[in-house]
């Protein structure tokens, strides 16, 4: 029986750094992003850190010609900065915002104000159904003093589930994004192991581009230096995942990443580098069945290792909501006090002592501000453990599941 004729699908994928009056050149690198995709007329398009809808209607507007259909996802205080664009209609959208996305003290980071999430867009092509998720995880501002791997795990587990939840009508998977991850580490292990995701860098038959497929390097002007000398090559963060979910199979024939530079110009697109993909879908004939699980075993450890991550942030925000709850019961003595001492002065001024108002009001505010603080963070800590305690009881119940059943479906 003659197959199907393969249908093959240009992906392109980047991090457009567009943060405003923030982001260097933002509007000239939005203008050339626009340019490069027009002149290469891209299937998927998939984006994150568009932070300005102002951008979002510029892009929309150039590609109406190539890639006539899009969306904007919205989340946070200042929206997820995910958009999708797409030669082809979209039937489908939602959106996820994860549950842990960092703190909100933590000014300098600016993640919790982001809305970190996962986006879906569904596409039918050629009478193949697409789930095309695009997201951006939790970013890592210390290699060796991670305080916000826990959340980022979480932030994978949860991506995974939301993956596998609703891709079940899909016929094929495909994700993109810059998930903030070497391709080693737990969560990005915990999410291929779960979702049964292939990697476009390993599977490619061609690659051009950074070496390694780096995707954050030195000779990108944008970049911190300083963050990428244990990394001389730099690294790989951004991704193109996929994987057939029925009757079909999906090859990945060539992938680039951008080099630096814009050609002919002095600065880069961005200060990560896109990454686009060539896939090849054609139908297999049949279904694929179950399959033994043979990577159960790794599965389990990886599961095993992402928990241990999470128990630790789990202690850390036991820790801290304990010591804000500390916090807020001493404001409150303090108040509780100066009210006494009210109104023992109250009791002086009969007897025509002076009463200190000022003194007095600047502690009152003091404390009370700080009862307000130690109580915001001990509700927010709160949360945080309640979040971390049911990703822990979900990864424990993952694992005896696996362990009791010797059939797994990807």
């Amino acid at each position: 029986m003659e197959k199907d004729p393969a249908l093959r699908l240009r992906v392109f994928d980047l991090n457009c750094w567009a943060i405003r009056y923030l982001s260097k050149q933002r509007q000239e690198r939005i203008r050339l992003i626009g340019d490069r995709l027009c002149q290469e007329g891209f299937d998927l398009v998939l984006l994150q850190e568009i932070w300005s809808e102002r951008d979002y209607s510029d892009l929309k507007a150039k590609l109406g010609g190539c890639c006539p259909f899009s969306h904007y996802f919205r989340s946070g205080v200042i929206g997820s900065g995910l958009c999708v664009f797409s030669k082809f209609p979209i039937l489908d959208t939602l959106l996820y915002q994860y549950s842990l996305n960092g703190y909100p003290y933590m000014l300098q980071h600016g993640d919790w104000f982001c809305g970190k999430s996962v986006g879906l867009v569904v596409v039918r092509i050629a009478e193949i159904t697409f789930n095309i998720y695009v997201t951006h995880l939790h970013a890592e501002y210390s290699r060796e003093k991670d305080a916000y791997l826990p959340h980022r795990v979480v932030q994978a587990w949860e991506l995974a589930q939301f993956i596998c939840h609703t891709a079940k009508a899909a016929d094929v998977v495909l994700l993109g994004g810059d998930l903030n991850m070497h391709p080693g580490d737990v969560g990005v292990r915990l999410l291929r192991g779960w979702t049964g995701l292939h990697d476009a860098f390993t599977e490619a038959k061609h690659f051009e581009g950074c070496e390694d497929g780096c995707t954050l390097i030195p000779n990108n002007c944008f970049t911190v230096k300083s963050e990428l000398q244990p990394f001389p090559l730099g690294i790989r963060i951004d991704y193109i995942l996929y994987k057939a979910v029925s009757s079909f199979t999906v090859k990945c024939e060539e992938l680039r990443t951008t080099t630096g530079t814009v050609p002919g110009m002095d600065i880069p697109y961005s200060d990560h580098e896109a990454v686009m993909a060539m896939l090849c879908i054609q139908r297999r004939g049949r279904a694929a069945g179950a399959t033994i699980g043979t990577a159960m075993p790794a599965l389990v450890e990886v599961l095993s290792e992402a928990r241990t991550e999470v128990c630790m942030g789990l202690l850390a925000a036991r820790q801290q909501r304990y010591s804000s709850g500390r916090m807020a019961v001493l404001a409150m003595l303090l108040l509780l006090l100066q009210a006494v001492g009210v109104l023992g002065v109250l009791g002086g001024l009969v007897a025509g002592k002076p009463f200190p108002t000022l003194s007095f009001s600047l502690l009152a505010f003091l404390a009370l501000a700080i009862l307000l603080l130690a109580a915001g963070l001990h509700l927010f800590h709160s949360i945080e453990v309640k979040m971390l305690q049911g990703t822990k009881e979900q990864m424990e119940m993952a694992m005896r599941g696996l362990q009791e059943q010797p059939l797994h479906r990807h």
